[in-house]
């Protein structure tokens, strides 16, 4: 015969957990938890480039050559839409790599310090 067991709410699970009743602990645990999870500002800055080029580069490489390259052929917007494509991946590739060179130097960083 099967038995019957209690489902926990979600009010349950928030009792459950441990919340410091201080709100002085409660600032001081969200300070500890933002400055752990932290990223570096030069990351931030790559990203955000990068997003930038990722907007920019595909779109202008496709108006600038559908108007100019490709004007005169009937197939003019499939061109440009595999270039901006093709640029699309170049943006990607370089992100790739730049995220795997910084990669590599904080892990060379990390053993310097630790020998």
């Amino acid at each position: 015969m099967a038995t019957r067991r209690p489902v926990k709410t979600e009010k349950d699970s928030i009792k459950s957990e441990d919340v410091p009743s201080n709100p002085v602990s409660v600032a001081a645990a969200n300070k500890n938890v933002t400055a752990a999870s932290a990223v570096p500002r030069s990351v931030l800055v790559k990203l955000l480039m990068f997003t930038f080029a990722m907007i920019v580069f595909p779109l202008s490489s496709y108006f600038l050559t559908i108007n100019t390259i490709f004007k005169d052929r009937s197939s003019s917007s499939t061109l440009a839409a595999a270039t901006a494509a093709v640029v699309a991946n170049i943006v990607l590739i370089g992100y790739i790599i730049v995220a795997a060179n910084e990669d590599d130097t904080d892990g060379k960083d990390h053993e310097r310090k630790s020998q």
